[in-house]
């Protein structure tokens, strides 16, 4: 599976998604990982039994797309909907579950992801925990998250001698500026809104 961690990673946009343009965006650009990221609340978003089966319902779209076009389909914290819907694995950020707890419950083979930031130790951490991969970031100035951490690419330079996992790169990515991440030593590349014009 690590050698699938590569390229261009997609993260789907915090918005209802357009599943056409999706695949159109998967096949165009030959992405090997999908991440389904849900953060949004709707105006009328006190009801958690909407948003839970709204999350499960475009999670199941996207799985089929990422079975259509091999494309590995990774959920982004939610371990218990990467399980009930048996997604190739989860991605993790601080505030998230411990990569023990994700292993426990989506089996040896899921694979399991890491922000770090820009913190090199943690990625360390997390590879010696059994991550399959660690994101660093922000690599450029991002507008889904413009408060983020920036994570200098001669960081990432660094980490790559010290890690034996894939490196995916995040923040601000897009086609112009991508090849500067790969040359760092990104195995792959983050991308939202470049994906989504």
């Amino acid at each position: 599976m690590n050698q699938k961690i590569s390229g261009i990673y997609a993260i789907t946009p915090n918005k209802i998604l357009d599943i056409d343009l999706i695949e159109q965006a998967i096949i165009t650009h030959k992405i090997s990982i999908l991440q389904y990221r849900h953060k949004r609340q709707t105006a009328v978003q006190t009801d958690k039994i909407t948003d839970a089966s709204i999350k499960i319902n475009e999670a199941k779209q996207l799985q089929q797309l990422c079975l259509r076009h091999n494309t590995l389909f990774i959920i982004n914290d939610d371990i218990n909907l990467a399980q009930k819907i048996n997604a190739d694995g989860v991605h993790l950020g601080k505030e998230d579950d411990t990569i023990q707890t994700a292993r426990q419950i989506l089996g040896a083979d899921a694979i399991i992801g890491v922000s770090c930031y820009n913190d090199i130790k943690l990625a360390e951490h997390a590879q010696n925990q059994g991550a399959n991969y660690v994101a660093f970031g922000a690599l450029f100035p991002s507008r889904t998250k413009p408060n983020a951490p920036s994570c200098p690419l001669n960081t990432i330079t660094r980490a790559k001698q010290q890690l034996s996992i894939p490196i995916v790169g995040i923040g601000g990515i897009n086609f112009d500026n991508q090849q500067q991440a790969f040359d760092a030593g990104c195995d792959a590349v983050a991308m939202i809104n470049a994906l989504s014009k």
